[in-house]
């Protein structure tokens, strides 16, 4: 098992070396107008084969991709700026610091059960910061502490080629196929080692409900392998396989020693959990990402504490990161019946998340609501977050020209980006279910010179 600390983390690109070559970038060489003009197909499928299926126990993975998830991956790429890609990272490092606040803290742990008082040093694998690309720059609309796609989008950027000739300088050959792997595996040697130090990890499981239907079930195998490869057995569980005896938790004759975590009942409330819960607040059991870190990121009433300049002043923030956040968050409040009228007349500027969601389930933009739909809201648990429209990419679908939206994913560990994504889709939410969206690599532009606008 390789290890690592905290400092051995950095910014890690899976993009295309963004070095120019001999061919110039075109005049138009903005990210907007390349989302816009660039219609070309980027994605070798038999490349990406060959990236997915890397390790020979994966043969076959793929098929069953094509076959049961048809639109899991996109044929193209989205183009960033530069400029945005720091924004996204600045916004992102302020967050961290505004999080460690006692102030900021003492407010999120102080409306989350018992469960996420535990504090046994792991700060949570797989964090994904989610944005839109709003009129002021890059606009956080979530956060989520068991992100999905960090593998499958390293497999997806490796397997794109230049869809012509001026575009050759954006797909250069990368650097040692392995780093980012060993990216991953690092985060989770070192969320390991700060529960159990020195000691050795034998043992990890990738749980989740009824693993196999998942969406991203082919995932989780690529990690159960990255463990392998790295000398850690590894398997993949529904936490009903668990028991909890002798103070240790049990897969079948296996001790477990590490979990990595995909389950959306965030807090293990659910009976089925029990078994799980009992050997994570005994401490027997280094889990990641965890309850805590659910309560301090992607409750979603954080945004709130996260877009109020005045809240952020009294706990401390400095005012570099506070310009920052309000740059950088969209305005967000508590729906309560007492701003129902407020709200409702302002909800074409306005979209509603529920304050425990994941994956965009029952949020809903203002301008679509019904009447039957608000009775819902209001009734519920919801936050109105300011409306920031997703980016837009144009791209061919059988020969059609088609306008799709597109999110932006930063995947962090510990406040460092190690991967940057794109979610491709229509209608209301990102989805997984429209032709010619999916997953999409990130080409990050390299900076232009004023005077010319190029390279």
């Amino acid at each position: 098992m390789s290890s690592s600390n905290q400092n051995s983390f950095a910014p890690v690109s899976p993009t295309p070396d963004s070095t120019p070559g001999t061919a110039p970038l075109p005049s138009r060489s903005t990210a907007e107008a390349l989302n816009q003009d660039c219609f070309c197909r980027t994605l070798n499928q038999s490349r990406l084969r060959e990236q997915i299926e890397r390790d020979p126990s994966l043969k076959g993975l793929m098929q069953s991709i094509t076959e049961t998830r048809p639109h899991l991956f996109s044929s193209t790429v989205v183009f960033l700026a530069s400029e945005t890609a720091k924004k996204m990272t600045a916004t992102i490092a302020a967050i961290e610091r505004v999080i460690g606040l006692p102030g900021y803290q003492a407010q999120a742990l102080a409306r989350a059960p018992a469960i996420a008082q535990h504090t046994f040093g792991p700060v949570g694998a797989c964090m994904g910061f989610d944005f839109h690309l709003g009129v002021q720059g890059p606009q956080l609309i979530e956060i989520n502490t068991n992100a999905g796609g960090a593998l499958l989008n390293v497999a997806l950027a490796r397997a794109q080629e230049a869809c012509c000739e001026e575009m050759n300088w954006v797909f250069a050959p990368k650097a040692s196929p392995d780093t980012l792997e060993q990216t991953f595996f690092d985060m989770f040697a070192f969320e390991w080692q700060r529960q159990r130090g020195n000691a050795a990890l034998g043992y990890a499981l990738i749980v989740d409900d009824d693993p196999l239907t998942q969406y991203l079930a082919p995932e989780f195998e690529m990690f159960r392998q990255l463990f392998i490869r790295h000398g850690v057995a590894a398997s993949v569980a529904d936490p009903s396989e668990l028991d909890w005896r002798e103070g240790k938790l049990w897969h079948g004759a296996r001790v477990v020693d590490l979990v990595y975590n995909r389950l959306t009942d965030f807090y293990l409330a659910e009976p089925r959990h029990q078994a799980l819960k009992s050997a994570y607040e005994a401490g027997a059991v280094v889990l990641t990402p965890h309850p805590r870190s659910h309560a301090l990121y992607a409750d979603k009433r954080n945004l709130i504490a996260l877009s109020q300049d005045d809240l952020l002043a009294t706990w401390g923030a400095s005012s570099a990161d506070r310009r920052l956040l309000q740059a950088g968050v969209p305005q967000t409040q508590l729906v309560t019946s007492e701003r129902a009228d407020e709200l409702w007349a302002r909800r074409r500027q306005l979209f509603f998340k529920p304050v425990a969601s994941f994956g965009g389930k029952a949020a809903y933009r203002g301008d679509k609501l019904t009447r039957r739909v608000w009775g819902e809201i209001l009734a519920g648990d919801f936050v109105a977050q300011a409306l920031v429209p997703p980016g837009q990419r144009l791209i061919e679908v059988d020969g059609v020209q088609t306008d799709l939206k597109f999110d932006l994913r930063a995947y962090t560990y510990h406040g460092v980006v190690q991967l940057l994504a794109a979610r491709m889709y229509a209608g209301q939410t990102t989805n997984f279910r429209t032709e010619g969206g999916g997953f999409a690599p990130v080409i990050v532009l390299p900076p232009q010179t004023p005077a010319t606008g190029e390279r």
